[in-house]
């Protein structure tokens, strides 16, 4: 059965203006506070707004109280005492003098804490010790003595039955150690060593746990010994981090077990506590006091020095326990007992040990550190002595690469000694260091130590130095890269910047070697760039090119390189400068590792971005960057990842929307032509281009305020051309859509008829083309949403787009439906149906008079047909047909129980015909009423909807006719 319709007559602004609300005017707030008061037994609200002038004096007179919540009322005395009696408050505290001696003891232990605190500026040791273990490795065997290790280890069978035997036991235990219960593990490599010495930290552990500590000081022992041994010097640094470590972890067990065992009372208290973090050596029981010092007593009776040294300087902490003046003289003994150890390697790194416990556990005392550094400068020359030769000899090793063995500790000992300390220390040191060895390997350190502004303020005095200094077996350059690293932090004297650049480029310039000078040259460019004008910084970069060119050396420098760009675009931000540097473009040439050159222009690029605020049409940046896009762009292949894709549009996007030629719009049209040309494998740079072009063209139009002249036309059909040869380049279906929706909508507003028919021809072409499920974020979801949206927005744009004087009427309309009905839509989604109650929307809006919005300068089919009969009965030829459609896809939602989805589509189809239909039709009016039966029929009607729906039909049903009819017939049917 065919339903006939006929649309509604509306006239906009009548309808708009009937649905306004009604406006009354207020003189509260309504989300004031309000106060309610009680006159005469009868409760007022009254808002926190100001009432009217006879409201006030109507209540003036009248006795009022306020109600308050009888939750909120206290006892007077409540509020001073918390609800406590004093009595009850004061017996269950501590009486006034054991609070006053509890409140002393708590600040001595914050002021305890607070001296023994370092601040941000000490690197502490556990940044430096990845660095240590990356950089010094080896290929030789190592070995290994321990007694602990793939069974080495005695086994004692007698158990102690006194103390006397007890101490007997443990002694002869270390005898045992001593007489040579030790195994070797020869030809061991590298990594075997490191997992050797962890299964030692980990026995270690064990045998703490088991309570077997003798044991634990036997492995504390053989560990420490291990420093003795410098057979693989080159892997020396690393070991003494891996040693150390487990050092440090015998000495933690070892403090943390007198801890443990110290409990002591607080003043006015009964029941022992434990003691606090920060505590002091009379808060300590003298039995916690007295196995203190039995550990002092094993470990002073420890025969060999270096062993000794190590395992006191591990266990130094306990001393809190025992007193509070004994660190320093401790670390004073210790550094004296230094002297004794005769390889100035292992000497070295005994002081860096000692000089880091002395730090955690007494950061206030600072003899012992100066005491280690003046004793390294008088000891200096035993690096020449003939034992360190014959040892350089013996292991084929190098005076060069044995000085890098020192840094690290002589590194620690300078930061210790320099921390917090003023400039006249580095007068000090410096002094000290000419007078004894003016050695290159001291200035670097110092150099690294010290506050970078203390070393800017003497960087000429340096630079003289350097120049000045022993440079044997540490090459002077390193010396001109640290000094680069200070003062590109701390900036120098402003009239010695210059000489200092010249000074010393002129001995960097001359390296032969260009690891060397690239070591250099990238850390002093950002001193160049800082401080000095493009012209030096040019001048630089050709230097760079003139070393890197010869033998293609840059090929081995790429790092190196790709930091100089680094360190120029983090202090120049003005890309014209930038560009017009004529070495610049032959800087980025050297990258010929396509990598690495793409990795370097997208790091050029998102400068560019951040920094690049106002548009621009400099012809050198646009040049510039055109050519670093396009080696970004053409990185792009089948393989490159989606992420990186997204990326590098952005990179593009960002260039192309900086570039702006102001009104000069034909070249600005011809940047957009050559950027297509370059971008065209880049979805984003073109989608980027189409939205410019026609953003081009809508400015155009506001510039003539929508009257073109011939010339303006000409120029606006050329950027709708630009659009409609591009959008079909695009890979992705869903783009196209939207660009040719677009597109059509700025060729309709241009009054370019023909172009905006092709563009909506092409989009209703392409809808076939949209998958039917896409992957967004790993999920499969569907697309119908999406061609739900699109179809609608589409169909707004129709409205007005006037029929084609060639083509039958409404036979774009025609084309849409005909795709949606071929198109496979989902068969349990209502999608399709939806749709055509949106075309219904669009077909009742057709039929009217004059329409509910038009483009200035476009004829729309109002104006085209005048509600001719013939085009009207058109319409509503279509809007029967898919009245029908709908109808058939209810029947079939019945036919298979789907009764839910049935009440909704049927709830809203009513809706459409009540809003657009004319209800005077007996078939519309007819259908109306059936469609509300058929929504309650199963229950499953939206009560709220549907009760929106009635309301809307009684608004209608005031001014009679056959909404009052409906009105009558549409009933809410009773809960049961």
């Amino acid at each position: 059965m065919s339903h006939d319709w006929q649309a509604v007559p509306k006239i906009y602004d009548a309808v708009k203006n009937s649905w306004v609300s009604k406006r009354e005017e207020v003189f509260d707030h309504p989300l004031k506070a309000s106060t309610i008061t009680v006159q005469e037994g009868k409760i007022k609200r009254r808002y926190g707004g100001s009432n009217t002038s006879s409201a006030s004096s109507s209540l003036s007179n009248t006795p009022k109280k306020t109600v308050s919540d009888p939750l909120t009322t206290f006892h007077p005395l409540s509020s001073a005492l918390d609800g406590i009696d004093p009595l009850s408050q004061f017996a269950a505290g501590l009486d006034p003098l054991s609070q006053m001696a509890e409140e002393h003891e708590r600040a001595k232990e914050i002021s305890a804490s607070r001296k023994c605190r370092l601040d941000d500026t000490f690197e502490p040791w556990s940044t430096k010790k990845v660095a240590i273990l990356s950089k010094y490795t080896t290929s030789e065997k190592l070995s290994i003595a321990t007694s602990f290790l793939s069974g080495g280890e005695k086994v004692i069978g007698k158990a102690p039955s006194s103390v006397s035997d007890k101490v007997k036991t443990r002694l002869e235990q270390l005898d045992d150690f001593e007489e040579g219960s030790v195994k070797e593990m020869l030809n061991l490599t590298q990594q075997e060593y490191v997992n050797r010495i962890e299964e030692l930290n980990q026995a270690l552990r064990e045998s703490w746990e088991q309570d077997q500590r003798v044991k634990a000081l036997k492995i504390g022992i053989q560990s420490a010994k291990l420093l003795v041994d410098t057979a693989a010097i080159q892997f020396y640094p690393s070991k003494f981090v891996l040693i150390t470590d487990i050092l440090d972890n015998f000495g933690n067990l070892v403090y943390q077990r007198i801890h443990s065992k110290a409990e002591h009372h607080r003043p006015g208290s009964r029941n022992p506590t434990p003691l606090p973090e920060q505590f002091t050596p009379d808060q300590v029981p003298e039995s916690a006091k007295e196995t203190c010092r039995n550990w002092f007593f094993k470990i002073a009776s420890i025969r060999e020095l270096i062993p000794r040294f190590y395992m006191e300087t591990a266990i130094l902490k306990s001393y809190s326990f025992l007193t509070q003046g004994e660190y320093s003289k401790a670390l004073v003994r210790l550094t004296k007992m230094i002297r004794g150890i005769g390889d100035p390697l292992v000497a070295a790194y005994a002081r860096c040990y000692l000089c880091r416990v002395g730090m955690s556990v007494a950061p206030e005392a600072h003899e012992h550190l100066r005491d280690n550094f003046w004793d390294f400068l008088i000891l200096y020359n035993q690096l020449q002595s003939n034992f360190v030769k014959e040892t350089l000899i013996k292991q084929n090793l190098d005076y060069p690469t044995y000085l890098t063995l020192y840094p690290p500790a002589l590194d620690w000992i300078l930061q210790c000694v320099v921390y917090k300390a003023s400039e006249t220390v580095l007068k000090e040191v410096l002094h000290k260091c000419k007078i004894q060895c003016n050695s290159a390997l001291l200035l670097n350190s110092v150099m690294s130590a010290f506050k970078p502004e203390y070393i800017a303020k003497r960087s000429l005095e340096l630079v003289d130095i350097m120049k000045e200094c022993d440079d044997l077996g540490f090459p002077k350059h390193l010396l001109f890269r640290t000094l680069g690293l200070c003062l590109v932090v701390a900036d120098p004297p402003e009239n010695e910047r210059l000489q200092i650049l010249n000074d010393v480029w002129k001995i960097v310039t001359k390296l032969k070697n260009s690891a060397d000078y690239m070591s250099c040259a990238e850390i002093w460019i950002e001193y160049a760039v800082k401080h000095f004008s493009k012209r030096e910084v040019n001048t630089f970069l050709g230097d760079i090119i003139r070393h890197m060119s010869p033998d293609r050396a840059f090929e081995q420098h790429y790092p190196q390189l790709t930091r100089v760009v680094d360190r120029i675009l983090a202090h120049m931000h003005d890309f014209s400068v930038i560009f017009s540097m004529d070495k610049f473009l032959p800087f980025l040439d050297m990258l010929q590792k396509e990598s690495v050159k793409v990795d370097v222009c997208k790091v050029i690029m998102d400068a560019f971005m951040r920094y690049q605020v106002e548009t621009t049409c400099d012809p050198v940046i646009i040049n510039a960057a055109m050519f670093i896009c396009k080696t970004i762009h053409d990185s792009v292949n089948a393989l490159t990842l989606d992420d990186e894709k997204r990326q590098i549009g952005v990179l593009i996007c960002a260039f192309i929307r900086k570039i702006s030629f102001g009104r000069d719009f034909e070249q600005q049209l011809g940047f957009y032509v050559e950027a297509r040309s370059t971008f065209s494998n880049l979805d984003a740079a073109l989608i980027q281009l189409v939205q410019c072009v026609n953003l081009l063209a809508m400015r155009t139009r506001q510039i003539v305020k929508g009257h073109h002249t011939r010339k303006t036309s000409s120029f606006v059909k050329a950027c709708i051309a630009y659009s409609f040869i591009t959008i079909p380049s695009l890979m992705d279906v869903f783009s196209r859509l939207d660009l040719y929706l677009i597109s059509g909508q700025v060729a309709l507003l241009n009054q370019c008829l023909s172009q905006a028919d092709a563009f909506l021809k092409s989009a209703i072409s392409l809808i076939p083309d949209s998958p039917l499920i896409i992957e967004v974020d790993n999920k499969h979801k569907s697309t119908e949403p999406y061609l739900l949206s699109y179809i609608s927005n589409l169909l707004s744009t129709l409205l007005i787009v006037p029929d084609h004087p060639e083509q039958e009427p409404l036979y774009l309309i025609r084309g849409l439906l005909n795709v949606i009905q071929d198109y496979t839509w989902e068969q349990h989604n209502d999608t399709k149906v939806l749709v055509y109650l949106n075309v219904l929307n669009l077909l009742s809006a057709l039929s009217q008079e004059t329409y509910i919005w038009s483009i200035d300068g476009v004829d729309s089919n109002d104006a085209l047909y005048g509600s001719d009969p013939k085009f009207i009965s058109e319409i509503n030829k279509i809007c029967s047909t898919l009245i029908d459609e709908i109808l058939a896809h209810l029947k079939f939602l019945g036919d298979r129980g789907n009764f839910k989805k049935q009440s909704y589509l049927a709830l809203e189809l009513l809706c459409h015909i009540v809003a657009h239909g004319d209800l005077s039709c007996n078939s519309l009016f007819t259908l109306s009423n059936n469609l509300w039966l058929l929504a309650h029929r199963h229950g499953h009607c939206d009560q709220k909807s549907a009760a929106n729906c009635l309301s809307y039909v009684k608004v209608r049903a005031s001014k009679g006719g056959p909404y009052q009819d409906l009105a009558n017939k549409l009933q809410m049917p009773t809960q049961v």
